[in-house]
C-alpha cells in the first residue's frame, strides 16, 4: 500500500506528527523520566503500562505487547489502511498531499461503510442548509432560536432540520447517485409497506453525531411538534454504536485535556448551551445510560469527571449508575447538584454560564457525599434498626477509600449525624478494611513503571547471548557503523530466529540509504509481530555510550553461542547416523560429547 506514497512524503508527514501529540488525542499521558505513560487503548487495564518515547518516536505496551510508531498506532487502533492513515495525519498538520494519492484514496473508498458515511455528509449539508437558509427549515430555525442558540453555535455544531416532506431526502440522495436500497439497509431511509421510501427523520431538528475523529457517523433527532417518538437516533450499526460514542467528544477532547476534567451531561442541548456559554470540556451520552466502554474511554483521557444530570428522580438514578461505573474504572467522580427541577440547559439559559460554573460546577460534591445522600432513600432513618443498616452500608463504601484522611472525614460526618463516637466507628470499620487490605495494597498511586520493571527483571533472567543480541540490535538501530561491523563479523549468525529476521531487514534498510531512525525502520517492517518486538527491545534495553570493546564482547558472546549450537547440532547428526548404522558404542561416546558441550 505504501508504494502509492513517495517515501519523502511519508517522512515529512511522520516528522510533522509528534507521536506524543497524536497519542495524547487518545490517551492521557503522564511524563515519568524520559518516557510518557498512560492506560493502554488496546486492552483494559487500571495500572498504566502503555509507554511512549518522544526521542525514538515509538510506543510499547508492557501489558499486551503492542508497539510501533505513530502510523502503526493509528492503523491498529482505528482500523485504518496505510493510505487512510497518511491522509489523516496530513490533514491533521495541514500538509497537502499529491493529487495522485488523493485520487487513490477516493478510488479505494468504495465500501458500503464509505458510501454510508458519504450519504451522512451530504445529509448534514442538506439539513443544515435548510435550517439556516430555506423556507423549508423555518420551523427548525425558530425552535433553536427559542432555545437561545446563536447562528455561530448552529454553524459550529452543524445543526439542521429534516423537512416535513417524507420523500424529499430519498429523492435528494437518489439524485446524488446513492442506491436507496443500501441506505434503507443502513437505516438512513425507511421502506414503507406500500413501497414508498421515506426519510427516517422527517419533520425533526437534527443533531449530527461525530466519532472522536470528527467523522459524522449518524444523527440524533428531536420532534418539535407532537410526533412520536420525541427523540430518535440513527439505527445501530458498525459505524454508529451508542454504547461507544459520546456526543461532542471530537470538539471537547482538547478542552478536557486542558482542564484535566470532563463534564458529563445527558442531552445534546445541555452540551450545546454549555459550549455556547464558554464551557467547552462537555460531553453527553446518546440518550442512554453511561456504559462501561464509555467510562473506560473517558478514563484514558482524564482522571476527574463531573456528572451533571437532571435533578429529577430519573436523573438521580442515572447519576448513581454513571458514578458507580466511573468509580470502577478509577475515575475521580464529582456530582454537580441542580436544584428546583432545573436541567443544565435550562439553568444556563436562565442564569448564564458564569453562574453555572460558580454555583453548580465548583460546589460539586464528592461521590461519597452523593452516595450517602442517595442511599437514604432506601432506609427509614427514623427507625434505629434502619439507621444501623444504613451506617453499616456506608462504612463498607468508606472502607474502599485509599485515603485515610478521606475515611476519617466521612466517619466524622457519620458520627455527627447519628451521635455516635468516632472511636466506635473506627473499631467497626477495621473489619471492612481488613477484608479490602489486599486490594488497597495493590492499588498504588505511582505504579506507572511496575510492568516495565517486570520486563527488565525478565530480561535479566534471559541467557547472556539473548540479552547480547537484544542490546546489539538497539545499538545497530542507532548507528550504521556498528551495523556494518556486525554484518562483516556475524552476518545473520544470531541465535534467536526473530533477531535474525530483524537484522536482515536492518542490513537492507541501511543499504537503501535510510538514516538511523527507529520509527522509520519500524515503518518499513510488514510483519506486525516484528514491529512489536523492535518496539519492545528498544523500549526495554538501556542505551549508553558504547565502546568498540563492548561491541566486540556482544559479538563474541553471540558467536560463541552460535558456534556451540552448530557444533552440538553436528554431533547430534553424527549420533543419529551411528544409531542408524547400529553402532551403539560410537553413539554413546558422541552423546557424552554432547552432554559435555552443553555443560560448558
Amino acid at each position: 500500500m505504501s508504494n502509492f506514497v513517495p517515501e519523502d512524503v511519508i517522512e515529512d508527514i511522520r516528522n510533522a506528527n509528534d507521536i506524543v501529540d497524536v497519542i495524547s488525542d487518545y490517551v492521557q499521558l503522564n511524563k515519568q523520566g524520559r518516557n510518557y505513560f498512560g492506560l493502554c487503548p488496546f486492552h483494559d487495564e487500571k495500572t498504566p503500562s502503555f509507554s511512549v518515547t518522544q526521542d525514538k518516536q515509538i510506543f510499547h505496551c508492557f501489558g499486551c505487547g503492542k508497539g510501533g510508531n505513530v502510523i502503526t498506532f493509528l492503523m491498529e487502533l482505528e482500523g485504518l489502511t496505510f493510505i487512510e492513515t497518511i491522509k489523516y495525519l496530513a490533514d491533521r498538520r495541514g500538509i497537502e498531499l499529491p493529487q495522485s494519492i488523493v485520487q487513490t484514496t477516493k478510488t479505494q473508498a468504495t465500501s458500503s461503510d464509505e458510501q454510508i458515511l458519504s450519504a451522512y455528509k451530504w445529509l448534514e449539508k442538506l439539513y443544515h442548509y435548510l435550517l439556516r437558509f430555506a423556507k423549508d427549515g423555518q420551523e427548525g430555525k425558530e425552535y433553536f432560536a427559542k432555545r437561545g442558540l446563536t447562528n455561530e453555535t448552529i454553524d459550529l455544531f452543524k445543526l439542521g432540520y429534516a423537512p416535513n416532506q417524507k420523500t424529499f431526502t430519498a429523492s435528494f440522495l437518489e439524485k446524488k447517485g446513492f442506491h436507496l436500497q443500501q441506505l434503507q439497509k443502513a437505516g438512513i431511509l425507511i421502506n414503507k409497506s406500500n413501497g414508498e421510501t421515506i426519510d427516517r427523520f422527517y419533520g425533526r431538528v437534527i443533531f449530527p453525531i461525530r466519532n472522536h475523529l470528527g467523522v459524522i457517523v449518524g444523527f440524533g433527532a428531536r420532534s418539535i411538534d407532537k410526533q412520536a417518538p420525541k427523540y430518535l437516533n440513527s439505527s445501530e450499526s458498525q459505524l454508529f454504536q451508542k454504547s461507544k460514542l459520546l456526543y461532542n467528544f471530537d470538539l471537547a477532547k482538547k478542552h478536557i485535556r486542558k482542564e484535566n476534567e470532563a463534564i458529563l451531561f445527558e442531552g445534546y442541548m445541555d452540551v450545546i448551551s454549555a459550549y455556547q456559554a464558554g464551557i467547552k470540556n462537555v460531553i453527553a451520552t446518546m440518550g442512554t445510560s453511561l456504559t462501561e466502554s464509555q467510562a473506560r474511554l473517558l478514563r484514558r483521557y482524564v482522571e476527574t469527571v463531573i456528572i451533571c444530570y437532571d435533578s429529577d428522580e430519573a436523573g438521580i438514578e442515572a447519576t448513581y449508575r454513571a458514578a458507580h461505573l466511573l468509580e470502577q474504572v478509577d475515575c475521580h467522580v464529582k456530582i454537580a447538584v441542580l436544584k428546583d427541577g432545573f436541567d443544565p440547559d435550562t439553568y444556563i439559559q436562565t442564569y448564564g454560564g458564569d453562574n453555572f460554573i460558580n454555583k453548580v460546577l465548583q460546589p460539586s460534591e464528592t461521590f461519597m457525599s452523593f452516595y450517602m445522600r442517595y442511599l437514604k432513600k432506601d432506609f427509614k432513618l427514623q427507625s434505629k434498626s434502619d439507621q444501623l443498616r444504613y451506617i453499616q452500608t456506608v462504612l463498607k463504601e468508606i472502607a474502599k477509600m485509599n485515603s485515610s484522611i478521606e475515611r476519617e472525614y466521612y466517619l466524622k460526618v457519620l458520627a455527627s449525624e447519628f451521635n455516635i463516637t468516632l472511636e466506635s466507628l473506627n473499631q467497626e470499620i477495621k473489619t471492612f478494611l481488613k477484608t479490602n487490605q489486599d486490594q488497597q495494597d495493590n492499588r498504588k498511586k505511582d505504579s506507572y513503571t511496575k510492568k516495565a520493571t517486570h520486563f527488565y527483571q525478565q530480561k535479566r533472567l534471559l541467557p547472556a547471548y539473548h540479552n547480547a543480541e537484544r542490546q546489539l540490535i538497539v545499538y545497530m538501530l542507532q548507528d550504521r557503523t556498528i551495523t556494518d561491523k556486525v554484518k562483516e563479523e556475524l552476518g545473520v549468525a544470531f541465535n534467536i530466529d526473530q533477531h535474525k529476521i530483524i537484522v536482515t531487514h536492518l542490513y537492507a534498510y541501511y543499504e537503501e540509504g535510510h538514516p538511523p531512525d527507529i520509527s522509520l525502520f519500524i515503518e518499513k517492517l510488514e510483519d506486525e509481530s516484528l514491529k512489536h518486538l523492535v518496539a519492545e527491545i528498544t523500549m526495554t534495553s538501556p542505551v549508553y555510550e558504547v565502546s568498540s570493546d563492548e561491541i566486540k564482547d556482544y559479538i563474541r558472546i553471540i558467536r560463541e553461542e552460535y558456534e556451540d549450537v552448530s557444533y552440538i547440532n553436528k554431533l547430534k547428526k553424527e549420533q543419529k547416523m551411528a544409531e542408524q548404522q547400529n553402532d551403539p558404542l560410537t553413539a554413546a561416546k558422541i552423546a557424552l560429547k554432547i552432554i559435555e558441550q552443553q555443560r560448558k
